[in-house]
């Protein structure tokens, strides 16, 4: 609820602190009398601030100054910084980031796993700038502004934010903000055409335009002069993922993809399918996996949540078996026909639904396995732990999301299982946000 002086239109009461620590969503904490978070104040800072919004546990507050800056305190890149939700960290520096990022780590391994990292490894990071190649973006007409608005969520509020351009989106994407609110403006569905899903390929910049009404004739129109002029590919979402089918249905398009050169490979997806976000960190990641669980000729890999083969295909260029399990067809149908295009015969795919324990007799289930990969969604891998142990892998590569479901499964492979933690560390896949994504690897029992 709101402070009870702010809401008779009191002036608030203006407070000094030091700020402590960042909560995960990047907020200052403040723990001089009641704790307070501090949106834009960094650890070591002495800020002023007012509280706006009262919490049993905590206040929400605004920084009003920054009194002693941080020594890690940068200037924001982006001049929506603060407002626009898509970045939380950009007035910290990238290598503060990483380092806030092992520590959040670090301590959900210790509180949640109740285990020591023996060793840590170098934090993989890419570009810090331009490194988006999926994202959502929200459209909205704004009759008061007569316009329309394209952006990521505001940071504290359930509005688009009101963005001109994008400093982390992949190129061309972040310079295309303007001109997609001046397109949508002119269409007739500009009411009825609220998302924007980008995915950006080695060959094309897709965009796939959510409408919930059908495009006109001229809509349709305007729409192929921005492609043509763009070089973009648009693609029209009338109802579920399904429903998504190009603009121009004329002529067959070249599919998307992405390269691992490391490997030799090039994956196909569809402008809907997941991939990581990141795509230099993404081969850095790649070739780590593979490095970490050392595998060969004579080993046979389970790589489970393994999507469109992003990991199954690296690691059978390295001579092993390597099975992928997905519980989505669709990625699993993808994944086999990159299989076949890059000439690979010793990886098998299967469709199973991950977020429950499989049969006994369940045919990928049969062994044995030297090795297994774990890439869960945010959730974590639960359901799959007891049949990991039971495989009795050598060595299991666990890469992660959300370090608090990593923590919790690390636990029980430990604890319950008898496996041995041998090395984690993070990577810097989101930079300027407070996601952390992670990995551990761990010696069968």
């Amino acid at each position: 609820m709101s402070l009870a002086g702010a809401a008779r239109g009191e002036p608030a009461h203006e407070e000094c602190a030091h700020v402590s620590a960042l909560t995960h969503e990047g907020d200052g904490i403040v723990r001089e009398g009641k704790t307070a978070f501090v949106p834009g104040a960094l650890p070591g800072e002495r800020v002023r601030f007012v509280r706006t919004r009262r919490h049993r546990g905590h206040d929400e507050a605004r920084l009003l100054e920054v009194l002693e800056p941080a020594a890690t305190r940068v200037s924001p890149r982006c001049e929506h910084f603060g407002v626009c939700g898509g970045c939380v960290l950009q007035h910290l520096s990238s290598e503060a980031q990483r380092m806030m990022k092992q520590t959040e780590l670090a301590d959900n391994l210790e509180r949640l796993a109740r285990v020591d990292c023996p060793h840590w490894l170098a934090p993989l990071a890419g570009p810090a700038w331009g490194y988006r190649r999926r994202a959502r973006l929200g459209a909205k007409f704004v009759p008061k502004k007569d316009r329309v608005v394209v952006g990521f969520r505001e940071r504290s509020a359930p509005y688009v934010a009101d963005l001109q351009r994008c400093e982390v989106l992949s190129p061309p994407v972040g310079e295309w903000i303007t001109p997609l609110a001046e397109l949508i403006a002119t269409l007739d569905i500009r009411r009825q055409l609220p998302q924007i899903e980008v995915a950006v390929a080695d060959n094309a910049t897709a965009l796939v335009l959510r409408v919930l009404s059908p495009p006109s004739a001229g809509d349709r129109e305007r729409l192929r002069v921005f492609a043509a002029t763009r070089g973009a590919r648009l693609y029209l979402q009338p109802g579920g993922l399904e429903t998504i089918e190009p603009l121009e249905t004329s002529a067959p398009l070249e599919p998307l993809y992405y390269s691992l050169p490391e490997f030799d490979l090039r994956l196909q997806f569809m402008p809907s399918d997941f991939v990581q976000i990141n795509g230099p960190v993404n081969r850095a990641l790649v070739a780590r996996a593979v490095e970490l669980l050392g595998c060969g000729p004579g080993d046979t890999v389970l790589d489970l949540y393994c999507g469109l083969g992003n990991f199954t295909l690296p690691l059978a260029r390295s001579g092993a078996r390597v099975v992928g399990v997905e519980g989505e067809a669709a990625l699993i149908e993808r994944a086999r026909g990159n299989a076949t295009r890059n000439g690979i015969a010793n990886a098998e795919f299967h469709v199973a639904d991950l977020s429950h324990p499989p049969e006994p007799h369940t045919p990928w289930l049969r062994g044995p396995y030297s090795h297994v990969l774990l890439d869960p969604p945010r959730v974590g891998a639960r359901e799959m732990l007891a049949t990991v142990a039971a495989l009795r892998p050598r060595r299991v590569l666990y890469i992660s999301c959300h370090p608090g479901s990593l923590a919790r499964d690390l636990g029980v492979l430990v604890h319950e299982h008898g496996f041995a933690l041998e090395a984690a560390g993070i990577i810097d896949m989101f930079p300027h946000t407070g996601h952390v994504e992670s990995l551990a690897l761990l010696a069968g029992p």
